[in-house]
């Protein structure tokens, strides 16, 4: 199991946060995605390391930018 959390930036509201939220979450491998609206993070818990490749093309897909790792 690994767990890493990232930046992400842009959100400003509750539908971000779905957003954002929906299209991790079907990245493979992910198997839990928590969004921090006030703070700008996203965790994303997998069954091993995950591309942060991949979860960056996911957060962009949903309007967003990930801006690091926290």
């Amino acid at each position: 199991m690994s767990t890493t959390t990232y930046i992400v930036k842009g959100m400003t509201c509750g539908h971000c946060v779905s957003s954002v939220k929906e299209e991790v979450s079907e990245v493979a491998g992910v198997t839990s995605v928590e969004v921090d609206l006030a703070g700008g993070l996203l965790t994303v818990d997998s069954e091993g390391p995950v591309d942060r490749a991949e979860i960056a093309a996911a957060v962009e897909e949903a309007g967003y930018e990930l801006a690091g790792q926290a």
